[in-house]
């Protein structure tokens, strides 16, 4: 290991180490404008030079230069000084003095560089150069004469997001950064081109001029958008909803987050419910109530209602103490008809190796051969889609698919579409691919048929046979889409052996044997048109989605940026949200709300506060009080022996813009809809 002395201390770093990360190693700081810790180096800036004795007699770039044995460097000589202020000078000479008005202000790199390492004084007299902006989209505004060429941007859609439209044109002071032709930058990444900027040539289109980071409250939370649970901080005005901006997790989503978790959060504010609603018997239509109103009309509804005519569902965006409370509740009333999964997926709960990303996220980076059944990541956990990628850049390993074909940003062999395809892949596969740590991501739309059960029997064999489970590796990994559905199934809030699923709940409140519905944040189908109406419906959720429209009683309960809670991620990870804002109106938080009808019922739950719900939770499944911790799931046999169908798997995430209740709500993710799926569909049939 090379030894070297910077500013007088010494260190010994791993071989290859830069000496801009050895300085960060020793708390030394090194200004830099195109260095990147998740990129490549262009070593472009020059701000980060630094002075080698006996060395080159010029100062090197400490980003592009490898520590040697026995090196001494200085980091703050006055050669270096100098050589810094002389590149701060050039770097504003064309740049405009819009610091005021500019939404980078408070949170700029060049700005905060210029004070601390720039010179005094310009001596530029010449008119400054200007340069058109770009249309990139609803997501990202452009002033491209701020732009300092620092090619970050490029070099994040090239290797990150793997959608190479952005690069750098022309020479000398007319280059510029842009799409070469006309487009917009198509990724479920590209809000994060906006942090990466040291500028304010990218910025937030729906954030323009609406506050200063100064003025906001922040909060760090997590993400419900997806099954990925990424660490977000949520930055507040008052009651509202501000901007979300990414938090650095390496294991989870390291510092990335997707367009929909960053840009969705002005659906928290359109078509929220704010206070109870009850459905006039006369009218048949829903009129406001007090609380006391809604719950004396649940209780008057439910008398007589025995347990086995009880049911309930949970939706996507619910976090894991109003799972136990709900279950609780119909615990008091002896019924197990309770489902999480209401996207009609059917598999064995019963194992939880079966149903968790075991790999875990960061372990995708350790995979030598990667099969996709059934999915489509970019869309389904864009993030999930940037690891496969940044693993394939960094070993370049095979990867297959089996299901729909479509652009996922690295290449891929398309071995198949259906569960035949699956089979022969699993027995010719030891014969061509030598891994060591295959992995298979198996969506989970593929569990969204009537052979859902044999097909994850199916799956746990093609596993085995493909090598897949070995000593300190397990290879198998479903992606879940919804934010609550891995901590639902730890806790149980799946049919009893007496109970009904998903499919059996909806089909009983058509033929009567369901009589009362609890729909908890349900929004992901269309339960106006699903549900019989028969069947007494009470909902209780944040938005006048899809299960509002059928509800004969409606609960307002908190969005996840509006309370605490637990949400376990697809690898089986619990991580704690942090409430951000207050909710609207009459709205409580939901597990409140579900202990509060319990003493009206008479059916009073154990707990008064969510420590006491907490402890309730941990006393039962021990691993979930292990915060930011996966508990690995043993592997046994799961599934169901039967016959599987020859029919092609479907990816079910048709619109990666407005899969949930918040993304329908929202007018940027309308937007972003409007101007990339559609379009891409129209280029898509004209091809045809």
């Amino acid at each position: 290991m090379p030894k070297i002395t910077i500013n007088g201390k010494k260190i010994d770093v791993a071989p290859g180490t830069s000496i801009l990360q050895a300085a960060e190693q020793l708390g030394i700081e090194i200004p830099r404008f195109c260095y990147h810790d998740k990129l490549s180096v262009p070593a472009n800036c020059r701000m980060c030079l630094v002075e080698i004795e006996g060395g080159p007699p010029k100062p090197v770039a400490s980003c592009a230069m490898a520590c040697g044995e026995g090196m001494v460097v200085r980091t703050d000589s006055e050669v270096v000084k100098k050589a810094r202020k002389g590149v701060m000078e050039m770097l504003l000479i064309n740049h405009p003095l819009d610091c005021p008005i500019c939404d980078q202000g408070g949170e700029c790199d060049l700005q905060d560089q210029a004070m601390g390492y720039g010179f005094d004084r310009s001596r530029f007299a010449e008119n400054k150069r200007a340069v058109p902006d770009k249309e990139l989209g609803p997501l990202i505004k452009t002033v491209m004469t701020r732009c300092i060429n620092c090619t970050r941007c490029v070099r994040f859609a090239e290797e990150i997001a793997g959608t190479p439209v952005l690069g750098q044109m022309n020479r000398g002071e007319d280059a510029e950064i842009g799409t070469f032709i006309d487009q917009l930058v198509q990724t479920e990444l590209s809000g994060n081109l906006i942090d990466i900027c040291p500028v304010g040539a990218l910025t937030s289109k729906p954030y323009a001029f609406k506050a200063r980071s100064w003025e906001l409250r922040k909060t760090e939370t997590i993400d419900v958008h997806d099954a990925v649970g990424s660490n977000i901080r949520i930055d507040a005005r008052g009651r509202e909803v501000m901007r979300v901006l990414p938090r650095l997790h390496e294991d989870v989503n390291e510092e990335w987050i997707s367009d929909r978790t960053r840009f969705a959060y002005d659906g928290l504010n359109n078509q929220r419910i704010d206070r109870p609603y009850i459905r006039n018997k006369d009218s048949g239509k829903l009129v406001e109530a007090t609380w006391d109103e809604a719950f004396d009309f649940i209780k008057t509804k439910l008398k007589g209602v025995k347990g086995e005519q009880m049911a309930a569902l949970v939706g996507d965006l619910v976090e894991l103490e109003s799972i136990v409370a709900l279950k609780d509740l119909l615990g008091k009333y002896a019924s197990e008809n309770m489902d999480c999964r209401t996207d009609g997926a059917q598999f064995d709960p019963a194992q939880r190796a079966g149903y968790l990303f075991n790999s875990t996220i960061a372990g995708i980076e350790e995979a030598d051969a990667i099969l996709i059944i059934g999915a489509n990541p970019r869309w389904e956990a864009p993030l999930i889609n940037a690891r496969i990628r940044k693993t394939w850049m960094e070993k370049r390993i095979p990867i297959g698919v089996i299901g729909e074909a479509v652009d996922l940003t690295y290449p891929y062999h398309h071995a198949g579409t259906n569960m035949d395809d699956l089979v022969k892949l699993a027995k010719d596969y030891a014969k061509k691919v030598k891994a060591e740590k295959p992995l298979i991501i198996v969506g989970s739309g593929v569990f969204e048929r009537t052979d859902g059960m044999a097909i994850h029997q199916a799956l746990y064999d093609a596993a085995e046979k493909l090598g897949m489970i070995k000593e300190g590796w397990n290879g198998f990994n479903i992606l879940h889409r919804a934010a609550s559905r891995v901590g639902a199934l730890d806790v149980g809030f799946v049919p009893g052996k007496k109970g009904k699923s998903f499919k059996e709940i909806v089909d009983g409140t058509k033929d009567g044997s369901i009589k009362a519905l609890y729909l908890l944040g349900a929004d992901e189908f269309p339960a106006h048109s699903e549900i019989g109406w028969k069947t007494f419906v009470i909902y209780q959720g944040h938005h006048g989605d899809h299960g509002a429209a059928r509800a004969d009683v409606i609960l307002p309960g908190s969005a996840y940026s509006e309370k605490d809670g637990i949400y376990v991620n697809m690898e089986g990870r619990p991580q704690l949200a942090k409430r951000a804002v207050f909710p609207p109106g009459e709205a409580r938080e939901d597990w409140k709300i579900i202990r509060a009808l319990s003493a009206v019922l008479n059916k009073t739950l154990p707990y008064d506060t969510q420590a006491q719900l907490r402890s309730r939770i941990y006393e039962e499944w021990t691993h979930l009080e292990n915060i930011d911790v996966v508990a690995q799931a043993q592997w046994k046999k799961f599934g169901k022996k039967g016959k599987t169908l020859k029919a092609d798997f479907v990816n079910p995430v048709r619109n990666f813009y407005l899969t949930n209740a918040i993304c329908r709500a929202s007018d940027t993710m309308k937007a972003c809809s409007e101007s990339f799926v559609r379009q891409t569909q129209d280029v898509l049939e004209a091809a045809e």
